[in-house]
């Protein structure tokens, strides 16, 4: 397949690359400072330029978008939605249907009516970009021309720890998905694989999926 990925330097994003690097896909790796890597075709661009970037997006399979302004960055609720609504829209433009979107955990549901961002325990630094994302859950909601699927990670999610890359999991929907020990968890390497998963066998249009071991 021919992917475009945006966000391709970030913690999430990196994972991703490397997961369609290994199974040989045809790789357009996007990002505002690309590096130089043998396993992409690199492209620096804009994401706030929507004509710029519909023109990057033309001619591919499928659409990852890994986009994060960064958990530190001040404005992130700000630049988060502005950043995801803006390259919703250079997707639209470009003519590829289908795109999948990384979002946040907090907006998955730990009770009926109750989403993990709102409850007392989240924790307060991550709650302006966790909030972004689950806004922005609400507006592709409303989106009728793609093929979207939105991605909610698990609760916990690490690299390079003793889980490393199984290549299993299971899906879910709304609600996390819990092992034995009641814990949502999920290594970024496996996060990746659901992805690539997800590019190539599609199971999840129009709608948000989680994933956990």
């Amino acid at each position: 397949m021919k992917i475009a990925l945006i966000g391709a330097t970030g913690f999430v994003g990196s994972a991703i690359l490397n997961e369609l690097a290994d199974r040989k896909h045809e790789i357009t790796a996007i990002a505002r400072t690309p590096k130089d890597t043998a396993n992409a075709t690199w492209v620096a661009a804009d994401i706030f330029n929507v004509d710029a970037l519909s023109e990057i997006l033309k001619g591919h399979d499928a659409v990852i978008n890994a986009y994060n302004p960064g958990w530190t960055n001040p404005n992130i609720y700000d630049d988060f939605l502005a950043g995801s609504k803006a390259i919703q829209e250079a997707v639209k433009k470009s003519g590829v249907r289908r795109f999948i979107t990384i979002g946040g955990a907090g907006s998955l549901y730990v009770a009926p009516d109750l989403q993990a961002v709102d409850t007392q325990d989240f924790p307060k630094e991550i709650f302006p970009g966790a909030n972004a994302a689950r806004h922005y859950l609400n507006i592709i909601k409303e989106e009728k021309d793609l093929d979207w699927a939105f991605f909610s990670p698990a609760f916990e999610m690490h690299a390079g720890t003793k889980t490393g890359r199984t290549g299993k999991y299971r899906l879910g929907l709304e609600n996390p998905v819990f092992n034995e020990e009641q814990r949502s968890i999920l290594s970024v390497e496996d996060l990746a694989v659901v992805i690539a998963d997800e590019a190539e066998n599609p199971k999840h249009h129009q709608v948000r999926f989680t994933a956990g071991y």
